[in-house]
């Protein structure tokens, strides 16, 4: 049986700038677009992604536990959580908003982290899976991280807890930070994976199972 034929075998390379398939020679090692470097693979990208997702996790814990945000009104300083958040806005009888925040600023997160955590498993293990099932992971995994909105959680949190009659101060906390970090760090973890890995993977499982 013959091995399907790749751009890699064929000593054809995209390049990571404007994703022009090119040649790759010792005598042509850059895009002839856009003169960038060319990789057969994202230099790194396992080691990357692993430090990048580790960094997450190490913010994902104290995101949910410090203080999102002080609130002081008429002199009664209260500290509130994500969770505090959600739980008074149930209060407020704005369930489906809770259910909102609950989803976007703890679950989702946590998903992330979790998927691309099983891709690296995949990677290194050498899983022989569906490498298409694979994928679609890490299509939804960067897809879901274009749209993690901070400021948007955060508002319906301070519209539940903050009586906008009265005279108040918020103040972010140390558990903003840390959020606003897992955000951005997910998102150059998902970057920064090559999903091509992934088919590499299955290339090379399917040549011994011949």
């Amino acid at each position: 049986m013959k091995h399907k034929a790749t751009a890699l075998s064929q000593g054809l390379m995209r390049c990571h700038d404007c994703g022009h398939l090119s040649k790759h020679t010792r005598q042509h090692r850059h895009c002839p677009v856009c003169g960038g470097l060319l990789h057969a693979r994202i230099p790194h990208s396992v080691q990357r992604t692993t430090a990048l997702l580790l960094s997450s996790y190490a913010l994902y814990i104290p995101a949910n536990i410090f203080p999102i945000m002080t609130i002081t009104q008429l002199g009664v300083t209260e500290r509130h959580t994500i969770l505090g958040g959600i739980m008074a806005l149930i209060d407020k009888d704005m369930m489906p908003i809770a259910i909102l925040v609950l989803v976007a600023s703890i679950l989702v997160p946590l998903l992330k982290l979790l998927g691309i955590s099983l891709l690296l498993l995949n990677i290194h293990y050498r899983w022989q899976s569906n490498a298409y099932l694979w994928t679609r992971l890490y299509r939804l995994i960067a897809l879901v991280g274009r749209w993690s909105m901070l400021d948007i959680f955060m508002i319906s949190i301070l519209v539940a807890v903050v009586d906008l009659g009265g005279i108040s101060q918020v103040i972010a906390g140390p558990a903003s930070t840390a959020f606003a970090a897992v955000v951005v760090l997910t998102m150059f973890a998902a970057k920064s994976f090559d999903p091509r890995l992934i088919w590499d993977n299955q290339l090379n499982n399917n040549r011994r199972r011949l």
